[in-house]
């Protein structure tokens, strides 16, 4: 469905990506293609790989836990996967899932997909727009999305920066472990919130 020159029939990637989820999820993924486009036309990143990316992000959210199970089997991932769940799955094992539906070959788009919920200590610039679009695109509407909107505007890095550390101190709050490469990423770009100061 996606060719190697990243050419694809719009409607039908959207058709099929549509049917897979439930209709408020399908608009997200139209708000984070649309975050993901103004991002990539600021900062200099690939739109049509920002575009790809945004529209197959969240594609295998809605997925049945075993079929990540098997995934993970599959293709011999790092078996503390096990210990987490679709939070973490739908990206990180997600991707393995949309390579194999959508015929994806493209490295930095798969890569960009597998950290979109977890971030990297290091990431590339498509990394970022997606993981930041995730978080603004336009029908988000939580404390911080606004703070969050302003500084991606302002600086990539920051928006990382200051989004990981929402993410943190959400889950802390609640109890919920974190992800170890989500601290990665907070240890990564934390010296960016400084500059805020």
């Amino acid at each position: 469905m996606i060719a190697a020159d990243l050419t694809f029939d719009r409607q039908a990637l959207l058709e099929k990506i549509r049917v897979a989820m439930k209709p408020a999820r399908f608009q997200h993924v139209l708000g984070v293609e649309q975050a993901a486009l103004a991002l990539a036309d600021q900062y200099g990143c690939d739109p049509k790989k920002a575009s790809l990316a945004a529209l197959l992000h969240d594609y295998a959210k809605e997925v049945e836990d075993q079929i990540f199970l098997d995934l993970i089997a599959k293709y011999d991932l790092d078996k503390d996967l096990l210990n987490w769940d679709n939070n973490i799955w739908h990206g990180v094992v997600g991707a393995y899932k949309i390579a194999e539906d959508f015929g994806l070959k493209d490295e930095e788009i798969f890569q960009a997909i597998q950290r979109h919920t977890i971030g990297a200590g290091q990431m590339t610039l498509l990394d970022k727009v997606l993981y930041v679009a995730d978080y603004i695109e336009p029908n988000r509407d939580f404390p911080g999305v606004d703070e969050a909107r302003r500084i991606a505007k302002e600086s990539l890095d920051k928006a990382v920066a200051y989004e990981t550390a929402q993410t943190i101190s959400y889950l802390a709050k609640k109890g919920i472990p974190i992800y170890p490469q989500t601290l990665e990423t907070y240890n990564g770009y934390v010296s960016w919130l400084k500059e805020q100061e």
